[in-house]
């Protein structure tokens, strides 16, 4: 009887049973704070791969190709040698894996789909964020104004060049066990584009 009362009356596993209970929680906690830096680093990953693919395609040769390249405004639509080629004439071009989409003129049908230059730009970014592949990326060429037709330097148009990167995945350490992962937010950086000829950048 007294062995059965002392053993109703002790408290010696107390601490066990309330570590217990409180594990779950401080695990998930834990957890928690692992994932929100996870986070913020596939982030700023995917947020600097963004930056480098824009300043690759910039300096490098267009996804649009040579028949962008070596357009003539000034002598294919006859625009005034030294004029900035109007919008009417070339507005963007988008480009996305195995294709591009050309909005204004008759250079809409000179260009070509260059798929080494886009790969290129791939690989750029996938050396900063390896996820990223090339149905994750897209280049847009937009007509700001700068440039001038008949340049014999380089393209009329020195368009502004704007890399997208959409569709990435976050797959929290908490939610491992059930398959749940989150959509990241789409990434963008633009520059302007300088030569648009070669196949390096800094």
């Amino acid at each position: 009887m007294k062995t059965a009362r002392r053993l109703l009356n002790s408290s010696s596993g107390a601490t066990a049973a309330e570590f217990a209970l409180v594990l779950p929680l401080l695990l998930l906690m834990i957890f928690g704070i692992i994932d929100a830096g996870r986070y913020m680093w596939e982030f700023n990953r995917a947020e600097k791969a963004t930056q480098m693919g824009v300043r690759y395609a910039a300096v490098t040769d267009p996804v649009l190709g040579s028949g962008f390249s070596d357009y003539s405004f000034a002598i294919s639509d006859g625009i005034t040698a030294g004029s900035a080629v109007p919008t009417a004439n070339f507005d963007h071009a988008t480009c996305t894996q195995g294709s591009c989409s050309c909005v204004g003129g008759t250079v809409c049908g000179s260009v070509a789909y260059d798929g080494t230059a886009f790969q290129n730009i791939v690989n750029r970014m996938a050396a900063m964020y390896p996820q990223i592949t090339a149905a994750n990326v897209q280049v847009e060429y937009k007509n700001v104004g700068l440039g001038f037709a008949g340049d014999p330097n380089g393209p009329d148009v020195a368009p502004l060049v704007t890399i997208r990167l959409t569709g990435l995945t976050f797959q929290p350490i908490t939610t491992l066990l059930f398959g749940a992962a989150f959509n990241m937010p789409d990434f963008r950086a633009s520059l302007t584009g300088e030569d648009l000829n070669g196949t390096a950048s800094n």
